[in-house]
């Protein structure tokens, strides 16, 4: 669907031949957005016209260099990000010279920060005092190794008043307050991602939170005023962000992922079948037969299982697959459940949970959020970027869609300069 970017203005190597040409207006820019997985490199890129992303193309690659969620190799990863990105590159004749990268993993966590800042006379607030009292609320201690990726204002207090969104204008006496969420990732992991951004010969005009990235494309303004989740299944993370009434309340990585799924598989049917399988033969096993809650598929329908130590296939009923991750999947959820409770949000959300990533595939996963978390799930999939092709809404293309929206914006915001640590970093979107 083509619709807006919801702007508020509150506080080297030789290119392969390009094979379909594209003609970008004077008056428009490019906007690129790269999910380096652990699994799959993807890339989107567009045409920033009238306020609208315009899809052009769309490339992904086998993602290498990773160990357990971690960066390992930084040269692979570069050429795992060359690769998605020429793809796109010859798909759509264009040059990508700058992108969005999305960030998350293992080391995801937020936490709230308080900041005061004292008028000396009464006077309206502007947009400055804003800012000033979100930068004392963000001068906090970091611990080793952590950085600070997205300050999000929650709310502001005027004179002892709470409540306030947005107060500029608002007439203060003495006293404004200001509550913010701060996104801290590793900052190891961090500049070892930017630096195989770099060594694939691009520009990094921002880094951002995979789950915000994803909820920026699948989530509407009016679901996160509402109350919202948005939770994003990776290979070897799963990451959530929680809104309510539109503000962030919390960002965090969860000790569950897609992984967990496969290994379980490989571990149960050595344990208690003595059937050794392969993680390949498990992945496709998940794949085509599994399902997150029993009684949602033919569960007595048999299932021929290969086996990795040259012994004969066996044949075991579907049921005593879907057992296996059906233990897994409740506890994901449960995790989720305890988190929004901690954030006293298991009760508000209004909108329910919105889930992406690969790991959202596996069927039964809405089902098992609704029954866990007792409130309504849904994938969360693309909106609001022009001819974004059917093949692509699938819940693994969320993130690099929201990534190439974040591109847009800041072409909007800072008028295409490009330059980093600007608006988004403070104001949320």
């Amino acid at each position: 669907m083509a619709t807006d970017l919801d702007i508020e203005t509150s506080p080297g190597a030789e290119k392969a031949r390009k094979t379909r040409p594209v003609s970008i207006k004077a008056k428009s820019s490019l906007a690129a957005g790269i999910d380096v997985g652990s699994r799959r490199v993807r890339c989107v890129a567009g045409s920033v016209e009238d306020q609208r992303l315009r899809f052009l193309g769309a490339g992904t690659s086998v993602s290498r260099g990773w160990n357990r969620g971690r960066i390992a190799d930084v040269t692979q990863i570069a050429e795992s990000i060359r690769e998605a990105v020429e793809q796109v590159e010859e798909q759509a004749g264009i040059d990508i010279e700058a992108a969005v990268l999305g960030i998350g993993g293992p080391t995801t966590d937020s936490v709230v920060g308080h900041g005061v800042y004292e008028f000396n006379r009464s006077r309206e607030i502007t947009a400055e005092d804003l800012r000033f009292a979100i930068d004392r609320a963000s001068d906090i201690r970091l611990e080793q190794d952590r950085m600070l990726l997205h300050v999000f204002p929650q709310e502001f207090t005027v004179d002892g008043k709470a409540g306030y969104r947005s107060p500029i204008g608002v007439p203060c006496n003495s006293r404004l307050e200001a509550n913010v969420l701060l996104v801290t990732v590793s900052e190891k992991e961090h500049e070892s991602l930017v630096a195989a951004a770099h060594q694939a010969h691009l520009r990094v005009e921002e880094t951002v939170s995979e789950p915000v990235a994803a909820a920026y494309s699948a989530v509407l303004r009016q679901d996160r005023q509402r109350g919202a989740a948005l939770v994003d299944i990776g290979l070897h993370s799963t990451e959530i962000v929680v809104y309510d009434g539109e503000s962030a309340v919390g960002v965090a990585s969860l000790p569950v992922f897609a992984e967990h799924f496969t290994r379980d598989l490989v571990l149960a049917f050595q344990e208690f079948h003595e059937h050794i399988i392969s993680y390949d033969d498990a992945e496709s096993l998940k794949c085509d037969y599994g399902c997150a809650l029993l009684g949602l598929t033919s569960d007595n329908v048999l299932v021929e299982v290969p086996s990795a130590d040259g012994r004969s296939s066996k044949e075991f009923s579907r049921r005593q697959i879907n057992q296996i991750l059906e233990a897994r999947a409740e506890e994901l959820f449960s995790y989720i459940r305890d988190y929004l409770i901690h954030l006293n949000m298991d009760q508000n959300l209004t909108e329910g949970v919105f889930i992406t990533g690969g790991g959202a595939r596996l069927d039964g996963i809405l089902d098992m959020a609704e029954r866990v978390l007792n409130c309504p799930a849904r994938y969360g999939l693309t909106q609001g970027i022009q001819d974004w092709p059917p093949d692509f809404q699938d819940q693994a293309w969320t993130t690099a869609a929201g990534l190439a929206l974040f591109s847009a914006r800041l072409k909007l915001d800072r008028g295409g300069s490009g330059a980093s640590g600007g608006i988004l970093k403070w104001l949320g979107w």
